[in-house]
């Protein structure tokens, strides 16, 4: 299991994620989740990976592959002109190696479940971020909902629901992906570091701020602490409960119930 977090605002776009794939007693691996195929002045590409680890990095491989085809007509992450058919692309590769090895896959009972994060810039369009599922089909964050997840998403949801929006700044989203990331490693151990986080301004067409934060990384070890303190301390302040209140008129109600 993974975690992957693509956020959008106004500002430009967060990408991170963990690095774990497997957690047992005794073993542990890592292999990175997020991938830059930029192309410095005219687009940023963002892709981040999530599932079962042989298809995604198959993925990975074959869209690598089509960028060192030097023919004029061929379609790849720096050719195709919108970030929309750049997703509907990405998506073919995920189907077309699904149909080369889902029956032997599936006779041996290996789950083949995937799924990509897309986020990026296209010189003269506006920022987007996709999710691409294994079927090859996507969708797209929004205004609205300005972030996406893939892998073990539950535990990071709720800081992203309550403190972020599309007009957040881009600072502050960045610290939102890194505790949302963090409070899911807190609660599953099939997540965990090394987290590498990408932060890419609006129109600069280039990739200015990444970080990479491992076991022990100082920085990450503060924010779970001011994390922790800030959240005992928001449950301290809250008014004690107020047990008597309408206590007789829910009783009633149970009793009419």
């Amino acid at each position: 299991m993974t975690y992957c977090l693509g956020i959008i605002t106004e500002s430009g776009i967060v990408m991170a994620s963990d690095s774990r794939t497997n957690a047992g007693v005794d073993y542990i691996s890592t292999y990175l989740k997020l991938f830059d195929f930029s192309l410095t002045g005219e687009r940023v590409i963002l892709i981040s990976t999530s599932g079962n680890l042989s298809i995604t990095q198959w993925v990975i491989t074959e869209l690598k592959k089509d960028l060192k085809i030097a023919e004029d007509n061929n379609h790849n992450l720096h050719t195709i002109p919108t970030l929309y058919e750049i997703a509907r692309y990405v998506g073919g590769k995920i189907r077309q190696i699904l149909e080369k090895d889902r029956s032997w896959l599936q006779k041996d009972r290996i789950d083949t479940g995937c799924s990509i994060l897309l986020g990026g810039q296209i010189k003269g369009q506006e920022p987007e971020l996709f999710l691409i599922y294994a079927q090859g089909n996507c969708i797209s964050a929004t205004k609205e909902t300005p972030f996406l997840q893939i892998g073990e998403t539950k535990y990071g949801k709720p800081i992203l629901d309550r403190a972020l929006s599309f007009y957040t700044s881009l600072e502050a989203a960045a610290k939102c992906a890194l505790v949302s990331i963090d409070s899911t490693m807190k609660s599953n151990l099939s997540v965990g570091p090394p987290i590498n986080l990408i932060m890419y301004e609006k129109d600069t067409f280039e990739i200015r701020h990444r970080l990479q934060m491992r076991l022990g990384d100082p920085y990450l070890a503060k924010v779970r602490k001011l994390w922790e303190v800030a959240l005992k301390e928001a449950l301290d302040e809250m008014p004690d409960l107020n047990w008597s209140y309408n206590c007789q008129e829910s009783q009633e109600d149970i009793l009419i119930d």
